[in-house]
């Protein structure tokens, strides 16, 4: 079993979802992102507990021998406790990681596929259809969420030092550059 989420507008961090990339060598190559959640989007969050929720009772009739383990791991995080010393981005956010094996469905504002690779990029904002479903992995119990689909929403700030198509070309509106001509 599993339960499906739709988001409400959320920013994409980390963002890998053109190409499957191993997150630690020896694993599998995903596709994958972060989610960070706006704390004052409760109604997203409320869609994302219920779903937690409802995997654990799962997880326990399917998966755990009638009961949620007390090692559970669950997907949602707090960005204020976890990453906001270091990611300023995290700072007032929930945030959970979806990947998938297969590469998901990537739609513009206008839910047209999305095939230019600059349009998406870790910073933008947007949708997310994600599947949270459980696993019993070597001991490792939890919680862990499917990647199905992004829609973007919005541009912003690009993280993680990359720029965007607009920027790059703002940055050439500068014309005081006499081609290092000499003479």
């Amino acid at each position: 079993m599993s339960t499906k989420v739709v988001t409400g507008t959320v920013r994409f961090s980390y963002l890998n979802v053109f190409k499957p990339k191993a997150i630690t060598e020896g694993q599998d190559p995903k596709y994958s992102v972060s989610l960070l959640i706006p704390k004052e989007d409760k109604a997203t969050l409320r869609k994302i507990r219920d779903a937690i929720e409802a995997e654990k009772k799962a997880g326990a009739a399917e998966k755990w021998k009638g009961k949620v383990p007390a090692n559970l791991k669950t997907p949602l995080r707090d960005g204020d406790v976890e990453r906001a010393d270091e990611h300023p981005e995290y700072e007032g956010m929930y945030f959970l990681n979806a990947s998938s094996s297969e590469k998901p469905i990537l739609l513009d504002e206008t839910k047209e596929e999305v095939l230019d690779q600059t349009e998406l990029y870790s910073g933008c904002w947007g949708r997310a259809n994600v599947n949270f479903y459980c696993f019993d992995v070597n001991g490792n119990r939890g919680i862990a969420v499917g990647l199905n689909a992004l829609q973007k929403k919005r541009d912003d700030e690009p993280l993680g030092g990359m720029i965007t198509v607009e920027s790059a070309a703002a940055d050439f509106d500068d014309d005081d550059d006499d081609d290092g001509m000499l003479g």
